[in-house]
């Protein structure tokens, strides 16, 4: 079973708001957009990781809204206390928390709330390769390009953690070993979003 494991904890500076809190040109939060995809894509539950504005991204996931199904037993959050630090403490969190569970879960697969094109058919794809070996390791790639959403097979989630650190995430773990790129340039770009346009604006 693969765990999906959303990293929405930044401050999104460059954005002018918490990632977690923009709604695309629809008036659907990022937040539970992302959450949805990963369930549609084939995880059987998620867990979110928040840090700024915590408390109100909670809120977003604790109610349903026009068009969103999403919210159920299935979503589970945790806050990581050192989110200020980057995404490397969002992902520690993410994972350590996984482990502490004592789930049989034997892969996270790991995604971005800011990523609003990645469908769930992206997730299905890398989920494709989630044999339910622990030693899984599998990436997105948009032409060629390596992207999210990552899965990381539980053997490596202890040295992903050790790793991780800044905003690097578990770029450095990944880069000396050689992760399966899956390549999903057909159905997404892939592309973070980092700065606003016209129509983004902060859940309400």
């Amino acid at each position: 079973m693969a765990h999906g494991l959303l990293l929405a904890a930044g401050a999104g500076t460059r954005m002018g708001m918490p990632k977690a809190l923009v709604r695309d040109d629809a008036g659907r939060p990022w937040l539970t957009r992302a959450v949805a995809v990963l369930l549609d894509g084939g995880c059987p539950q998620v867990t979110v990781v928040l840090g700024a504005a915590a408390d109100e991204a909670q809120q977003l996931l604790a109610r349903s809204e026009p068009g969103d199904e999403l919210v159920d037993a299935r979503v589970h959050v945790v806050r990581s206390r050192a989110w200020q630090s980057g995404m490397g403490a969002s992902l520690r969190t993410g994972l350590r928390s996984l482990a502490d569970a004592g789930t049989t879960t034997t892969a996270a697969l790991v995604h971005l709330v800011d990523l609003p094109d990645v469908t769930a058919e992206v997730v299905a794809r890398v989920l494709e390769h989630n044999t339910g070996d622990p030693a899984a390791l599998a990436r997105a790639s948009y032409l060629g390009r390596p992207g999210h959403p990552v899965l990381i097979g539980r053997d490596h989630w202890a040295g992903v953690s050790d790793s991780a650190a800044g905003d690097r995430g578990a770029r450095r773990y990944l880069s000396v070993r050689d992760p399966w790129l899956v390549e999903c340039g057909d159905l997404a770009s892939g592309r973070d979003v980092d700065e606003p346009t016209s129509d983004q604006r902060p859940a309400q």
